[in-house]
């Protein structure tokens, strides 16, 4: 397996910076790109989208783990192996009769009642590109590309729902919230429908996301003004509308004034809303407070809400990459455990309590998971959870023919387990799941059909969900 790890994410150059031209950063740039835009074109975009449709306004976090956790050290221990597969960490019962985990996750364990563990994802990547693009957006391809062919199930969903008309909401239909960009993205539908993103660490004192919620109603006034600017070049536009880019561009316009304008965004977005017990429950880190507010924007209305796990809480090199090059895996994963454990078990807990169980589905996961077998290599360097450079310590490199998952709300029955892998956690031997299976299993609880076509960039229809079947027992209610 390969032993380089994935770059730091919020220092990513590459396909996924994109600068101001683009969409998002458009929306960093504030008011001074508002003197090219055009008319907004809401009534445009409901002419469009003709009769908007009923579908129900479930939504999805998911909370992603960049390089790849280890099944074996958290969800699916195999305490019998030998000691070169097993790891040294004890495991714990859970609230679910016979389903145990390592004592690295004691508060999951306590609420495992309330979610769905599934041991039997696998997929055919292996390096952390196509890994992510397998997981995220169907590509089967096993080369790792710079940029993604097909668009992640976040876009394709954002692009749909944009469809069914306007909507009450003042927010974003989507939400990065420091989101796994690195290897996906929007390819053929455009930037358009990429995330809001939200970076930086909501945990310090004087964090705020840039341009939302003005109060300067002579800012607002000016803003229109330069709007209505472009309204006499309309027409001529309309002359190169190709493949609903324009289209995509009045709807972003739209939200992008929205965002500026509305109040209630800014107080969405604004963590000082919530009470002081509330933030100590999800930890006063950065995990901690990015999934606070990712159930604080999916409570006032975001339907597809994405956040990394990455950065300093991770170790040395920022993400869950735990060659022994890297770090120490089991330094690693004691390091970041308590922030991960605490964050995730908080969200999942709010989930239920605030009455969002069955409109919310919160999927937990990375690319694959970890080489069963233990392999020793010498430090490149020396930090959190890695130690001097040239010492020789354990881990665990990529995995992707087995790894596990967590499912909670949707309006799934929780406490349940999916699937299983071999003595030494190696292969799915029950109720393999693929990525399709995990696509269509999202979109499903979104309300849209995987069957679904979408137009490429040479306007050919391609399937959303190229192979794969909503998972029984992730479906609303299902008793499989």
């Amino acid at each position: 397996m390969s032993h380089s790890h994935i770059p730091h994410p919020l220092a990513c150059t590459g396909p996924w910076d994109f600068g101001v031209g683009s969409r998002r950063g458009f929306l960093r740039a504030g008011l001074a790109g508002f003197a090219s835009l055009s008319l907004p074109g809401i009534l445009r975009l409901q002419a469009q989208a003709g009769t908007p449709t009923n579908r129900e306004k479930t939504a999805v976090i998911m909370v992603w783990k960049p390089g790849g956790c280890s099944h074996i050290d958290t969800y699916d221990p195999k305490p019998k192996a030998a000691a070169e597969y097993r790891g040294p960490f004890s495991t714990i019962d859970t609230k679910v009769p016979g389903l145990r985990f390592t004592e690295l996750l004691p508060r999951q364990a306590a609420i495992a009642d309330k979610f769905v563990v599934l041991r039997s994802m696998r997929q055919t990547a292996a390096g952390h590109p196509a890994g992510s693009m397998q997981l995220l957006s169907g590509d089967p391809d096993t080369r790792d590309k710079p940029k993604p062919r097909y668009p992640d199930w976040m876009t394709v969903a954002n692009y749909l729902r944009s469809q069914d008309g306007p909507r009450e909401s003042p927010l974003p239909r989507y939400v990065g919230v420091n989101p796994p960009l690195e290897y996906n993205g929007p390819a053929y539908l455009g930037d358009a429908y990429s995330p809001f993103t939200v970076s930086g660490d909501p945990n310090q004192p004087n964090f705020t996301v840039p341009n939302i919620g003005l109060s300067n109603l002579g800012e607002v006034r000016r803003l229109d003004r330069r709007i209505s600017l472009r309204q006499t070049l309309d027409t001529l536009e309309r002359t190169f509308d190709q493949q609903r880019e324009l289209s995509a561009l009045d709807d972003f316009e739209t939200q992008a004034m929205t965002l500026l304008t509305n109040p209630q965004t800014k107080e969405a977005f604004d963590l000082t809303k919530e009470d002081d017990r509330t933030r100590d429950r999800y930890g006063r880190n950065t995990w901690g407070q990015q999934l606070l507010m990712a159930r604080r924007l999916i409570e006032a209305g975001v339907d597809v809400l994405t956040t990394s796990l990455n950065g300093r809480l991770c170790g040395r090199v920022h993400n869950w990459d735990d060659h022994a090059v890297n770090h120490h895996v089991f330094d690693a994963l004691r390091f970041r455990a308590a922030a991960y454990d605490q964050a995730v078990t908080a969200l999942i807990e709010d989930i239920y309590e605030r009455g969002l169980d069955q409109r919310v589905l919160v999927v937990v996961t990375g690319e694959f998971g970890r080489t069963p077998k233990i392999e020793y290599s010498p430090s490149t360097g020396a930090g959190d959870a890695s130690a001097a450079a040239g010492t020789v310590q354990p881990g665990r490199d990529h995995w992707p023919r087995a790894f596990s998952n967590i499912w909670a709300g949707g309006g799934i029955v929780p406490g349940r387990v999916i699937g299983a892998t071999d003595s030494r956690g190696e292969d799915v031997v029950e109720r393999h799941c693929g990525p399709g299976d995990f696509l269509a299993t999202i979109y499903n609880h979104l309300g849209i059909d995987p069957a679904t076509m979408i137009k490429d960039f040479a306007g050919r229809p391609t399937p959303i969900v190229d192979h794969g079947k909503p998972i029984p027992e992730l479906q609303r209610g299902s008793n499989a």
